[in-house]
């Protein structure tokens, strides 16, 4: 019987050196700052430390480090499906770092956003601002206090994670452009949002080197209700085909046409973004962008990491967006 197995107290990082046959130092290093040892080694030190099942004391950590162990989280609207793999992601990166998620919902509201990250920013060692509606100015102020990073939002000099847009829209407009369609919309998201801009820049581009024009068509609201709201004035465009900010939009946007006598898509197609639970439950199911979300999660950790241990940023892959083809997209018609 080993001196480990009569003790009964907690296992330690010295416990682990021993079985994996490293330093005390080494396994600090693995369980503390992933990524800076040898792979095949810390891996084996990790193997070591479940077997054992030693689990990392914040407090401990918190007194050497002078890091807390937690990571903050805003996103603009908590209640859009689109955020919960990312959030999933997110939290499976943090776990695995021995550290604890915290997050707040902004409520597409940018007082109660910088509210809600300056509380944060008080007991994490980083922020990561989803879908921020702040100002850059404002969020250059945070990054000022503690490490900072931008998701689906690029800040000159700030670290961030975000999803490329360009081939999921050319996928859309060239599908569109297959089906006969000339005429197209945007619908558009809230006026604030870098991925709404950077969305409609994207189409707008793609659309005119297709020879299709494209109208701006503004919500009431990234949500269900800005969706049915406006299809009074999609039905007064005279466009063929609609494509939403998000697919909350679409989904509102289906609802109003359907309650109009407006056929989709006989007489309107439509498109909405991020692929979100449910898109393939409606009548008729929803052409969409799909956004893998979870990845995006990761991605944002990973950089938030870096940041708060005071390395450069590494180029990462962007996650890739994706047109999945349903049956709210069909032939223009005259």
């Amino acid at each position: 019987m080993t001196e480990r197995t009569r003790r009964s107290t907690a296992p330690t990082i010295y416990d682990i050196a021993e079985k994996a046959g490293v330093a005390a130092s080494t396994v600090s290093r693995a369980l503390n700052k992933p990524g800076r040892i040898n792979s095949e080694t810390e891996r084996r030190i990790r193997a070591a430390a479940d077997e054992l099942g030693y689990r990392l004391n914040p407090m401990a950590r918190s007194l050497q480090s002078g890091l807390t162990g937690n990571f903050a989280l805003v996103m603009s609207d908590m209640t859009n499906p689109v955020y919960f793999d990312l959030v999933r992601g997110a939290e499976r990166v943090t776990a695995e770092a021995g550290c604890t998620l915290l997050f707040a919902d902004s409520q597409e509201n940018v007082d109660v956003e910088l509210d809600a990250a300056q509380r944060l920013l008080r007991v994490a060692d980083g922020l990561m601002l989803v879908g921020s509606r702040l100002s850059d100015e404002q969020i250059v102020a945070l990054a000022e206090l503690k490490p900072v990073v931008t998701v689906n939002r690029l800040v000159a000099d700030l670290p961030a994670a975000t999803a490329e847009v360009e081939v999921g829209v050319h996928e859309a407009v060239r599908h569109l452009a297959e089906l006969g369609h000339r005429d197209i919309a945007y619908l558009t998201g809230p006026s604030a949002s870098w991925m709404n801009g950077r969305r409609h820049e994207v189409l707008v581009a793609d659309a005119l080197s297709r020879g299709m024009t494209v109208r701006a068509i503004e919500s009431d609201s990234p949500t269900i209700d800005g969706g049915r709201a406006a299809v009074p004035r999609v039905a007064a465009s005279g466009v063929t085909a609609v494509v939403a900010f998000n697919d909350l939009l679409a989904f509102g946007l289906l609802q109003g046409a359907r309650d109009a006598g407006i056929d989709v898509p006989g007489t309107l197609s439509v498109i909405g973004f991020d692929d979100i639970f449910g898109a393939d439950l409606l009548t008729p199911p929803l052409t969409t962008v799909r956004s893998h979300m979870r990845s995006l999660g990761e991605a944002a950790v990973v950089a938030l990491q870096r940041a708060i241990a005071g390395e450069p940023g590494a180029d990462s892959d962007r996650p890739a967006t994706k047109l999945i083809v349903r049956g709210s997209t069909g032939p223009a018609t005259d």
